[in-house]
């Protein structure tokens, strides 16, 4: 059984282990387990051994006298009191000198990241770049990154395990935590979770993190930082910028949303990036099961309508929670901000993949989907878990129809 266990350790891969050099915050943790796994070692096997040796040499013998009683070792004693405190002195000093580096302040010119945690998601602002997203993280490989940690509601635990962390968000109170990505590292998408216990939806709270090219990074900020644009404009040849992130004039035909500013309208448009979905590595992709007796009607979906889709929005429920920069209708924050949800991999806080499919099923009965989900239920004849009852076209219900042209506009909005 042993040899077993230790040949399943030794293959495979381990898509979310902290055993890595991708930060300097997982490197130094790293070392600092390594030395611990070293002096523990050495203190277990030199305890076995002399435990091993008076077992053997002291042990109850066939017609032996009986052992004549002693007050103690005074050398003995002083030995073994001293030669832990010794160990221990070569534990303390890594130990606390890591603790110090780690809770240390960053940099001054370190990318400022708000973490908010909310049951059961998580939101992101970028204040320099003026952008809010939800359940995704960019970060440029090479530049350090500082991490504001709040809460809104319970206790939560930010955690990107090949990255570094793990650092608790507490209410009333701002935690830090802040790595620098590798500049070596390749492009990757890695797995992030919430690591306190938080409610009912705990397990399903992750999120995703990005580490791209920092000319990448320019150029998904400067998107991100856009109004939602509806249609989504054609793009022109593209004009050099002349700070390594590439601009296109929006096209004559393309027709900003309602609500736009003349400006927002006639202003450039950044060629934005996002993290290529055929890129993505196994591991961060989602393979949730759906719940059983959910259902929708898929024929719809090629149906779909966006522009009716946005009227649709823009005078539903769904205003009363979401927030899309440039749309006047839809200013809240209570949930997801969804500005520009199209360009992200996930919904649900990384439980289910952000396609047409699992978005239109989200819209229709999101507590089926994610237990405890804040999110009310909206597909008519469709049973909330949460509020007990069934939803009609009197409370504000959707058919799969309208539902359907929901999803359109949202996939149109990258």
């Amino acid at each position: 059984m042993a040899l077993a266990m230790i040949v399943g350790a030794c293959g495979g891969e381990y898509p979310n282990s902290t055993f890595n050099h991708t930060t300097e915050f997982n490197a130094s943790i790293d070392t600092l387990f390594d030395k611990l796994m070293f002096w523990g070692t050495l203190v277990f096997i030199a305890v076995e051994v002399a435990l091993v040796y008076v077992i053997v040499r002291f042990r109850r013998r066939p017609n032996a006298a009986d052992p004549k009683p002693v007050h103690g070792n005074t050398t003995l004693e002083i030995l073994w009191t001293a030669i832990p405190a010794v160990i221990l002195i070569f534990i303390a000093i890594p130990t606390v000198r890591t603790i110090f580096a780690t809770q240390a302040k960053a940099a001054p010119d370190a990318l400022q990241i708000e973490v908010v945690g909310h049951q059961w998601w998580w939101e992101f602002r970028y204040p320099e770049y003026g952008i809010t997203t939800a359940n995704e993280i960019y970060l440029p490989k090479g530049r350090t990154v500082n991490f504001a940690l709040t809460t809104v509601d319970v206790l939560h635990s930010f955690w990107v395990p090949q990255l570094g962390g793990k650092r608790d968000l507490i209410t009333n109170k701002t935690n830090y935590l802040w790595f620098t990505p590798n500049a070596d590292i390749q492009t990757d998408a890695f797995n992030g979770f919430c690591a306190e216990y938080c409610g009912s939806s705990h397990a399903n709270m992750k999120f995703r993190v990005y580490t791209v090219e920092p000319d990448e990074f320019e150029r998904w900020a400067q998107h991100q930082a856009r109004p939602a644009v509806f249609p989504v404009q054609a793009a022109v040849p593209v004009v050099p910028s002349g700070a390594g992130v590439a601009l296109v004039q929006d096209s004559a035909s393309a027709m900003p949303m309602a609500g736009d500013t003349a400006a927002a309208a006639t202003a450039p448009a950044v060629d934005g990036y996002w993290f290529p979905r055929e890129q993505l590595p196994a591991h961060v992709i989602p393979t949730t099961r759906l719940p059983k007796g959910l259902t929708f009607d898929e024929s719809l979906l090629a149906q779909g309508d966006a522009e009716r889709g946005r009227e649709l929005y823009s005078r539903s429920s769904c205003i009363g929670c979401h927030a899309i920069k440039g749309n006047p209708m839809s200013v809240s924050n209570v949930g997801p901000n969804l500005t520009h949800v199209a360009t992200r991999h996930t919904i649900a806080s990384g439980l289910y993949q952000n396609d047409a499919k699992h978005l239109a099923l989200w819209i229709k009965n999101a507590p089926a989907m994610k237990p405890g989900s804040l999110m009310p239920t909206i597909g008519i004849g469709e049973r909330d878990a949460v509020r007990k009852n069934t939803i009609s076209a009197a409370m504000g219900g959707l058919t799969d129809a309208q539902i359907a042209d929901i999803v359109a506009y949202l996939q149109a909005l990258k």
